[in-house]
């Protein structure tokens, strides 16, 4: 066992190895038919083999002989946050669309969908009656809302817990695999939207057993993540690459990276762009990776360079949505009170070069310079919107 240890169950064809990264536990336990000690590593890893487990064998790790939880880096949570979690086969999928490459980042238009609320059922399986009405509408991308694994069976999906696991309210893990191979066959791309800023606050265990996941500082959903620490920056980077190769997503759209408190040096946004670019090299396929960016980062953009080498595709605009809210609705709350008085200049410089503000004072941030120079990035750095979740759910009165 190595400081580069991988989280979580592995299966392998003797059995299945458990690891947990637990630096602030003095015994680790992996519970299945019976407790079975797990062996002390360096740097706080725990890890033992079970011959006798396998594919669907549920288990949960005993902390110090007081707490059991779930495995942080769980595969499927088939009883929600609080149950065990299970081993996964992801090799057992038969891929129709083995030669699928991806498309070309240009090709994209996206629509955003929320598996729970997107038909009827709720889930996988149910999404793939639409999907043919979704390419016959012209649009060549679906972006999943996050999915990774939270209490309870609904949520907009920013309160992930356990990031590895597909929630169970929306199917099994396979069924997650023929939504993305039927949506393929129809040539349609499909992105996940990641959440790597916080941890959701219920069935969330770090504090206990691994505190040094979070820095001092915190954001406006929980604790900052610590990003300067090798295994926490490991677990993220990890994650990135479980979803793009056991599921064959075409690509991450990273959550608000302006609330990464703790980047490290270099930057974890980079050394996920440079994994990401490797599996892209390795594998022939075109993956790309999209951002959320309040601070406007047009140093952190390069669409051209195919695969990524430590940078994004793209980022979305709110820059362009909030112009044209502040024009059509009048609406001066919040941040649209940066896009006035005149929206008509905003929407003028953003389409000539990127984004509004470059640089500029923003009044909603207390004049607070917002922004980087963008005339110069290509035209296909930016994702332009005129709706999204954040503004169709997130307002502050409740009204749509």
């Amino acid at each position: 066992m190595t400081a580069g240890a991988r989280f979580g169950a592995e299966l392998q064809e003797s059995g299945v190895t458990f690891r947990l990264w637990a630096p602030a536990a003095k015994r680790v336990e992996v519970m299945l038919d019976r407790a079975y000690p797990m062996q002390a590593g360096p740097n706080g890893w725990y890890e033992v083999m079970i011959p006798q487990a396998g594919a669907g064998t549920l288990y949960k790790y005993r902390i110090d002989e007081e707490l059991e939880i779930p495995d942080p880096a769980s595969h499927f949570q088939p009883q929600d946050v609080f149950g065990p979690s299970e081993v996964v086969d992801h090799n057992r999928f038969e891929w129709r669309t083995n030669e699928w490459r991806g498309r070309p980042w240009q090709d994209a238009a996206i629509v955003e969908l929320h598996v729970g609320t997107f038909t009827p059922g709720g889930t996988f399986r149910a999404a793939i009656d639409k999907l043919d009405h979704l390419r016959e509408t012209g649009l060549t991308a679906i972006e999943l809302m996050p999915i990774a694994d939270f209490a309870g069976r609904r949520n907009w999906g920013y309160d992930g817990v356990l990031l590895y696991a597909p929630d169970s309210a929306y199917g099994r893990p396979d069924d997650l695999r023929m939504l993305i191979d039927e949506a393929h066959a129809r040539g349609l791309m499909v992105f996940l939207d990641v959440v790597y800023n916080h941890f959701g606050p219920e069935g969330n265990y770090l504090h206990r057993y691994a505190p040094a996941f979070f820095a001092s500082a915190h954001t406006p959903w929980g604790h900052a993540i610590d990003y300067r620490v090798p295994q926490v920056r490991a677990f993220a980077i990890e994650n990135a690459l479980h979803w793009l190769k056991h599921y064959r997503f075409d690509g991450l759209r990273l959550d608000a990276v302006h609330a990464l408190v703790e980047t490290g040096q270099p930057s974890v946004l980079h050394d996920l762009s440079r994994a990401v670019g490797r599996l892209a090299a390795a594998s022939g396929r075109l993956i790309h990776l999209v951002l959320e960016n309040d601070d406007n980062r047009a140093s952190l953009l390069d669409p051209l360079t195919d695969p990524p080498h430590g940078k994004y595709r793209a980022q979305w605009n709110d820059d362009y949505h909030h112009a044209w809210h502040r024009l059509l609705m009048g609406d001066a709350s919040g941040y649209y009170q940066d896009y006035g008085p005149d929206p008509r200049r905003h929407l003028a410089r953003v389409l000539a070069s990127g984004f509004a503000y470059q640089g500029e004072p923003s009044p909603h941030r207390h004049d607070r310079t917002r922004g980087e120079a963008s005339g110069s990035v290509s035209p296909l750095a930016f994702v332009n919107f005129l709706q999204n979740h954040d503004q169709i759910g997130n307002r502050p009165l409740g009204d749509r």
